[in-house]
C-alpha cells in the first residue's frame, strides 16, 4: 500500500525511513511557505484532482474517486470504494 504524503518531521529510527534529510530529500532549516509551490492545490493545472464518481464534484485528496460527502452517504472508502 502506498502512502498518502511524506510527514515533515525526521524520523528517530532512520534505517529505512522515508522522511530523512541525509538521502537529499529534504534540506535542513528551509522555508516551507518558499518550498511548498508545487504541492498547492492548482485548479487549473495540469495536476487535477479527480471527480467524484457519483456526484461529479471535485474530489480533495489525490488518490480518491469519491467525495468524502457521497462516500459517508453510502458508507464506502472514498479511495477504493468498498
Amino acid at each position: 500500500e502506498k502512502k498518502l504524503g511524506t510527514v515533515i518531521t525526521p524520523d528517530t529510527w532512520k534505517d529505512g525511513a522515508r522522511n530523512t534529510t541525509e538521502s537529499g530529500g529534504r534540506k535542513l532549516n528551509e522555508n516551507k511557505a518558499l518550498t511548498s509551490k508545487k504541492a498547492r492545490f492548482d485548479p487549473y493545472g495540469k495536476n487535477k484532482f479527480a471527480i467524484c464518481r457519483i456526484c461529479k464534484s471535485s474530489v480533495h485528496q489525490p488518490g480518491s474517486h469519491y467525495c468524502q460527502g457521497c462516500a459517508y452517504k453510502k458508507g464506502i472508502c472514498s479511495m477504493c470504494g468498498k
